[in-house]
C-alpha cells in the first residue's frame, strides 16, 4: 500500500473478501467456516483437494475487496451493492476476529 508491504504469509490461503449491503453475520459465519475447511491443499500421500488450512496449519491472508461487489452498467462499473466504507469496515473486523477465534490468531494476517 503506498509503497509499503503491509503483510505476507508462507503457505497458505490469500482471501479477497468482498463484502456487499446484504451480508449479515450468519454470511459471515459461513465464510469463515468454509474458508478454514476448505480442502484446497494435498495430504501427506499426495492426494489433490484433501486437506484444509487448520489441517496444514498453514497461514490465511485476507485483503478487503469491494471491487468484487462491481455490477458492470454498460462500460462502467456500479459499487451500489458494496457494503459503505464505514460498515465494511467494522464487518471486515469482525471477520478476521471470528477467523482469529476459530483458528489460530497468529496465523490470521
Amino acid at each position: 500500500v503506498g509503497g509499503e508491504q503491509i503483510s505476507s504469509i508462507g503457505r497458505g490461503l490469500c482471501v479477497l473478501l468482498g463484502i456487499s449491503l446484504e451480508d449479515t453475520q450468519r454470511e459471515l459465519e459461513h465464510m469463515v467456516r468454509k474458508i478454514l475447511n476448505l480442502r484446497v491443499f494435498e495430504d501427506e500421500s499426495g492426494k489433490h483437494w484433501s486437506k484444509s488450512v487448520m489441517d496444514k496449519q498453514y497461514e490465511v491472508l485476507c485483503v478487503s475487496q469491494f471491487t468484487l461487489q462491481c455490477i458492470l452498467k454498460g462500460n462502467k462499473p456500479d459499487y451500489h451493492m458494496a457494503m459503505p466504507t464505514e460498515q465494511a469496515e467494522s464487518f471486515y473486523n469482525n471477520f478476521l476476529e471470528q477467523l482469529r477465534k476459530a483458528y489460530k490468531p497468529e496465523l490470521i494476517k
